[in-house]
């Protein structure tokens, strides 16, 4: 275990170690770590005891004991580490900070809350022997002094030492230093001021080799140590010459260099080859991590044979004229899958993601099919985009039960026929396999997706509108099957991002297009969208059954932990949701009995829009709730869901978009993404989802390429409810998020019972 975390990049080894040891284990090893590595300081206690304490922390440090953390709490770990480091330095000698027992010295505590800082000031005689001065500064001190104070401030000192580096005890009384003595100094953690003829400024990083010829991403590269004085890379016979070295100083290019072992060993040792996937990962980042050791990476050439995206026309079998920036993701992906990478293409819904594939098809002319995973719903729009850009292309669907592979072409499936039949997907050869809606595997775990990623290919594209749905974690599912080993392991990449950072921008950048309808010169003629909340308030029968099921579910959530607690959580929400929505639906009546506030707003909606000859999507995450609305709206109207069969779905797709049904009524679920209905110019969301994100891709059914009227988009809250509160909290953008979007209703289980009664007790309007 402490082997595990010796490294300096502690965070590394922080989930396998959780899996071995459990998190007290970490704990423990990581203060023994800390303290092996200097990172502990004299204190005093409040009431003036001495004490040790873990300090002062790198950044590195600091991002690993918040991601332990992160699997307990902060403050009483930062205490646990302080407890191990006050009990292992103490031995048998005299003084503060070195008896079993703590000492009473409160004439230490001015000189604990100035944070004095320790360090070494060394010095050189002419015949290069060394010296050293212990000396002293306090935080807010410009300059350090040297060490002649009090017997206990002495005695501290003499503490440390034992805890972090046994010869600054001798240095106090006698300040010659050994060879191997600096050589130590060079690895430690003590600050050391080093003399003005001696050089420090040797540093090594990692030199990855330049591909023999054209990148592949099943290349093999060198992966080297490169040492350099500042700027300037060694030759072989100086890094010889440091290898070979005796002692810790070295004469490099007329000045004396001081070399630790650790740069000895670079000199000498050879690095394993890597893969071309994770030099390209190491290059983009420009760090990489070696036995446990963050080192910066030299990459020559390599990154910019991967962003360097060659220009060339669109393909001549193309029936369409590409925008500026469809061109240039055709570009993008036909370099990208060129070199052997994948890529994930993520435009905003309706920017034209489809046919920026069409053309990709084309112009790789690849002699084994194309193969397209999509949603069911989405296999008829995908038919007639090839058909309409592509005519000369064949198109076979692999769905329904008489399906059968084709040689050539363009071959459709779903995700479920997909998952069935992933055995013989896997036999065949596919010159490139395209995951549309690529969130549908967003978890790595399930079947669909593992069913994926057996299907081998030539080329993997991505396509989805919102690779990042809820957390980082889905941007690696989806990466990870375009370009396997890009982002490490799953595990790793948890630890290693928590959240995004600049460093994984750099590496995610090259291999993920994101483009939005609001970017400059992406989609000018689109036309305004504005969306509006419409507060509705809640009828007597609503409210009567909204205070009485809150009473009752709290009450029993009170007198209940563990599963049982989280179901009735779960189950209070879900009843709360139905009872703002009409009582029929909480109730589960067959037919709508009675009103609500959003069912009479619905109504007044729909006669001005149609009586304008608009036309409109009314979206519920709740089949129940839309089957009670089909059955009550007047207007011509078209109900899909996930049970719909797929010829149907086309079909009422065609009606709606040619005006003979001007309300289209939807489930989120089976229509929230890759249906084409600019038909509307209105969009109705009757509830609210958790996540703000599957509400915009479905706005996105009406507001993509192709649409010419302005889009109105009616949110319906009722006032004075949960429904109220999480709106209110998903627009402050959405302070509640990290929590809504990393777990959905089910971080809400998580409330304590007070918190819980504050977000779904009723208010006054």
């Amino acid at each position: 275990m402490f082997g595990q975390l010796r490294g300096k990049s502690l965070f590394e080894a922080l989930p396998d170690a959780l899996d071995d040891a459990g998190y007290w284990g970490v704990a423990t090893a990581t203060a023994l770590n800390l303290i092996a590595r200097g990172r502990i300081v004299p204190s005093v206690t409040e009431d003036g005891h001495d004490t040790w304490r873990i300090g002062p922390l790198d950044h590195a440090d600091e991002v690993h004991l918040r991601q332990l953390a992160a699997h307990g709490d902060y403050d009483e770990l930062r205490a646990f580490l302080d407890a191990v480091a006050d009990v292992l330095p103490r031995g048998e000698a005299d003084g503060p900070f070195a008896a079993a027992e703590p000492h009473h010295v409160p004439e230490l505590k001015p000189w604990a809350d100035e944070q004095i800082k320790l360090s070494l000031r060394v010095e050189t005689t002419d015949d290069l022997r060394f010296r050293a001065i212990v000396q002293v500064r306090g935080i807010t001190d410009p300059h350090p002094r040297d060490v002649r104070g009090s017997g206990r401030e002495l005695a501290a000192i003499r503490a440390i030492g034992r805890a972090t580096w046994p010869p600054l005890q001798r240095l106090l009384d006698q300040a010659d230093l050994t060879d191997s003595e600096v050589a130590e100094l060079l690895d430690t953690d003590i600050e050391v001021h080093w003399p003005r003829n001696l050089s420090t400024g040797l540093r090594a990083k990692a030199v990855i080799g330049e591909p023999s010829g054209q990148f592949k991403a099943d290349d093999l590269l060198t992966f080297n140590w490169q040492l350099a004085l500042g700027d300037a890379p060694l030759t072989d016979t100086e890094m010889d010459l440091i290898a070979e070295a005796s002692r810790p100083v070295v004469r490099l290019r007329d000045q004396w260099v001081v070399v630790g072992p650790e740069l000895k060993r670079k000199a000498r040792q050879q690095l394993a080859p890597i893969t071309a996937v994770q030099a390209v990962t190491a290059a983009l980042a420009g760090v990489a991590i070696i036995d446990g050791e963050q080192v910066e990476v030299a990459a020559h050439s390599l990154t910019t044979a991967i962003t360097t995206v060659p220009e060339f026309p669109a393909p001549g079998a193309l029936q369409a004229t590409l925008r500026d920036y469809q061109l240039h993701g055709l570009r993008w992906l036909a370099h990208m899958t060129g070199l052997g990478l994948g890529a994930c293409l993520a435009d905003d819904m309706g920017l034209g993601k489809t046919i920026t594939l069409i053309a990709l098809h084309l112009h790789r002319d690849h002699p084994a099919p194309t193969l397209v995973v999509c949603p069911a719903s989405l296999l008829g729009n995908w038919e007639r985009e090839i058909h309409r850009f592509a005519p000369g292309t064949t198109v076979t669907r692999y769905h329904g039960p008489q399906r059968t592979l084709a040689a050539t072409g363009v071959v459709l499936t779903t995700y479920g026929t997909m998952r069935l039949d992933a055995e013989a997907l896997k036999a065949h050869t596919w010159g490139m396999v395209v995951a549309d809606e690529a969130q549908h595997v967003k978890n790595p775990h399930s079947g669909t997706a593992k069913a994926l990623r057996s299907i081998p290919a030539a080329a993997r594209v991505a396509l989805s509108g919102t690779p990042v749905e809820n957390s980082l974690s889905e941007l690696w599912a989806v990466l990870d099957w375009t370009t396997p080993g890009l982002l490490g392991t799953h595990r790793a990449f948890r630890t290693r991002w928590p959240e995004p950072d600049d460093t994984l921008a750099k590496v995610v950048k090259p291999f993920l297009l994101r483009r939005r309808k609001s970017d400059p010169g992406v989609a000018p003629e689109l036309p305004r969208k504005t969306e509006t909340e419409l507060p509705v308030s809640l009828t007597t029968e609503q409210a009567a059954l909204y205070e009485a099921l809150t009473r009752e579910t709290l009450d029993q959530i009170a007198r209940s932990d563990g599963m049982a607690r989280r179901g009735l959580v779960l189950k209070l929400l879900t009843g709360l949701k139905q009872i703002c929505n009409h009582p029929s639906h909480y109730l589960g009546h067959s037919t709508l009995q009675g009103t609500s506030g959003k069912l009479e707003l619905l109504d007044e909606l729909l006669d001005t829009i149609v009586a304008e000859d608009g036309s409109v999507l009314i979206f519920t995450q709740y089949v129940g709730m839309a089957r009670l609305l089909e059955g009550h709206i007047k207007q011509p109207t078209r109900f899909l869901h996930g049970g719909t069969p797929v010829p149907q779905r086309e079909q009422m797709v065609d009606d709606f978009q040619h005006g003979r049904a001007p309300v289209f009524l939807l489930s989120l679920k089976a229509a929230g993404t890759g249906l084409n209905l600019t038909r509307a110019d209105h969009v109705i969301h009757f509830d609210r989802w958790w996540n703000p994100a599957v509400e915009d891709q479905a706005t996105d059914r009406a507001y993509r390429i192709g649409q010419t009227r302005p889009v109105q988009v009616h949110k319906l809250v009722t006032e004075g409810t949960v429904e109220e509160r999480i709106a209110a909290l998903l627009q402050d953008k959405r302070d509640l998020a990290d929590a809504v979007l990393h777990g959905g209703e089910a971080a809400f289980t998580e409330l304590t019972d007070a918190e819980l009664a504050e977000l779904v007790q009723l208010r006054s309007a």
